[in-house]
Formats: C-alpha cells, structure tokens, sequence
C-alpha cells in the first residue's frame, strides 16, 4: 500500500466517521438536514474507498475500511456519545486489529 492510497483509506474513515456522526445525531432526534448531511458524507467517503479499491483491491481495500472504521466509532461512540463498551465488545476490536494485521500482512515472496 503506497501513501497515496494510504491517505485515501485515512480520509474515507474521516468522512465515513462524520457520517455516521451526524446520522446518530439524526437519530436522536435531529433535523433531516443532518439526514441530508450524513447521506452526502457517505457518497464522499465511498468515492474515496474506490481509490483505495483500484489501488488494493476489493477485498484488502474493505477489510482495510471496516476494521479502520470500528476502531473509529468506537473511540468517537466512547469519547463523544458516552458510549461504554463491554469487555467483550473491546476484546472484538481487538481482534479486529490483529485479523486486519494478518490480512494486510505483507506475503513477500511469489504468490
């Protein structure tokens, strides 16, 4: 994974991360312009995942993203919204990150 790439997969989960900000804000009660506002935010972000497809691939590219993504939330669920995770939920982030680790691993090597 190059830096370019690198950097389109850190702005999606930026602006996936305000989406979904303002669609739990929606939720509890907000207008439909910040339903409007989510909705734009997760076209942007899914126009930035297909840089991140055509530099890595589908698979890599969405493993990458969903599991950036849950670290995400879950800090901003926890930090902005009061969330608490339970130690089960933590324990499965955790394993998110090292599943990731392993997916994104370099083979090294002809495959």
């Amino acid at each position: 994974m190059n830096a370019v790439v690198l950097f389109y997969l850190a702005a999606s989960t930026g602006v996936f991360m305000v989406a979904n900000s303002l669609l739990k804000t929606y939720a509890a009660g907000g207008s439909v312009t910040m339903l409007v506002a989510a909705l734009a935010a997760f076209c942007l972000g899914n126009f930035l995942m297909v840089k991140v497809m055509q530099g890595n691939g589908l698979g890599l590219a969405l493993a990458l993203s969903l599991v950036f993504q849950l670290v995400a939330v879950t800090v901003i669920a926890f930090v902005f919204f009061g969330e608490r995770p339970s130690g089960l939920q933590v324990a499965g982030v955790v394993l998110g990150i090292v599943s990731i680790s392993m997916i994104a691993w370099p083979q090294g090597g002809a495959s």
